[in-house]
Order: C-alpha cells, then structure tokens, then sequence
C-alpha cells in the first residue's frame, strides 16, 4: 500500500507536467511561428517479486510476477507542422512554408533561428526580429526605398527614387537541421542548435529541401485549440484519477492500523 501512494503520486506529477505543456500550447495559440509540444510518458522500474525460474517439476513458470513503480515523462518534443498563412500585406512579412528557419544575430553575436517572420526595421535600416536581432546576414534597406520586395528564394530587392530596375539588396537564407525536434527554445521565438539536432545547414530558400518564404504573410501557430481543450479533459480525468488511487490506499492503511 506504501507502494501504491508512490506510484499515484509519480502519475499524478507526470500528469501535472503535461498539463503544463497544454497551457503553454494555449497560451501560445496566437503566437506566431509557435510549434505544439507534446508529452511523452514512459514507465518506471519494475520489482520481479517472482521470476520465470523453474518449479518443483522443472517446468519454468509461465509467467513472472512484476510490480510497476509508477510513470514519469520522458520528453516533450515539438510538432514541426505547418500552421496556417496569415495574410498581413505588410512587405517586410513573410511566412516560410515548408521546412526552414530564419538566422538571426543575438546580442551575444551567437546565432538564433526563428519562423516568426514579422520583420521590421531598425535604425540603420537593417531588417530585425520584432526584439531588434539583425537577420544574419545582414539586410540594409535604403531609406529612400519606395517599395520592397521578397521573393519566394530569399532575394530581398528594393525600388529607388529614378530607377524603375529594383535593385538586390540582399537574400534571406534558410537554416535547416538534420534533427529539428532537438532544438532548444530560447523563448522570444528562437531556437538554438544542440547535439541532438545537429549543426544547421543555410541555404537558399527553396532548395535541398528547404522552404520558401512568401511575402505579407506570417505563419500562425500550429495549436489545434479543440485538440489541446479534449486533452485537458483526459489529463484531469487522470489526475483525478491517480488521486483516487492515494485515497484508497490511505483507506487501507487505516483499516490495518485499527485492526492492530
């Protein structure tokens, strides 16, 4: 019965953690760029209270005798699904669609990678995350820029006073990783390389598998609101549950002691 109390107690803190995931998700619905985490749940140890050794006439037993000691979660990977395009008709929006993200410089001069596309510019007119961090590499738009253009490969071109030709000012690049699901999120809407996903590959948009960009659009986040809604119902009812399980056992426990 001491073992039952902790066996509910582990379920009903792994399933506080992934009810901590679906808030995030929920809080982050609106989010652009959001990817969906998920909990992964695996079992403890098991006690063999009986293994399979053989009985009194040499027959092994057919069947082992193991007690649980409970769950826990393993893991909480995203879910690299496109969301939706969101149509802004701002030009220094863009969507990526497909697999990639978008490099930008950190204050640190470390690299980060975004799908949040909503570009703005800074001071020196350099195109900047909505926090200020420079796209890497860097893009100037000329002040006196009458009309900016980003194409689905990256190339950045604006339209000067005089020149009816737009002029290349730039080329946005693409990051790819052998292994997404092993980014780290910084929060801000940026990741960053670990081990597990490996280093990032740039390139150009479109090619080798990455995506391409598509201007005045953003990408909306990939919550599914109803999925998450439906999945906080079965989290509570297995919190519930696993608190029903201690109560028993606190019934049990003492019955044994009035007993005595």
């Amino acid at each position: 019965m001491f073992r039952s109390l902790h066996i509910a107690a582990t379920g009903m803190s792994a399933q506080e953690t992934k009810l901590d995931v679906i808030a995030n998700n929920l809080a982050n619905s609106n989010t652009t760029g959001y990817k969906k985490q998920e909990a992964e749940f695996e079992d403890l140890l098991y006690q063999n209270v009986r293994g399979t050794s053989p009985t009194a006439n040499g027959a092994p037993q057919p069947v082992s005798t193991q007690v649980g000691s409970g769950a826990r979660v393993v893991a909480t990977p995203r879910a690299f699904s496109q969301g939706a395009m969101l149509q802004t008709n701002n030009p220094l929006d863009v969507a990526i669609e497909g697999n990639g993200f978008i490099p930008v410089q950190r204050a640190s001069g470390e690299l980060a990678y975004t799908r949040a596309g909503s570009m703005k510019l800074d001071a020196q007119g350099r195109l900047v995350t909505s926090d200020g961090l420079a796209v890497e590499p860097n893009i100037n738009i000329p002040a006196n820029a009458t009309q900016v253009n980003i194409g689905a490969d990256g190339s950045v071109s604006v339209v000067q006073p005089g020149n009816a030709t737009p002029n290349v000012v730039g080329q946005i690049q693409i990051a790819t990783f052998p292994n997404a699901a092993g980014l780290s999120a910084l929060g801000h809407n940026l990741y960053e390389p670990t081990a597990a996903s490996g280093d990032a590959l740039l390139g150009q948009a479109g090619k080798d598998g990455r995506g391409t960009l598509m201007q005045g659009s953003l990408e909306a986040s990939n919550v599914e609101v109803v999925d998450e809604m439906i999945g906080m119902i079965r989290t509570q009812r297995a919190y519930e549950i696993n608190s029903k399980v201690v109560q028993a056992a606190d019934e049990m426990l003492r019955n044994v002691t009035s007993m005595r």
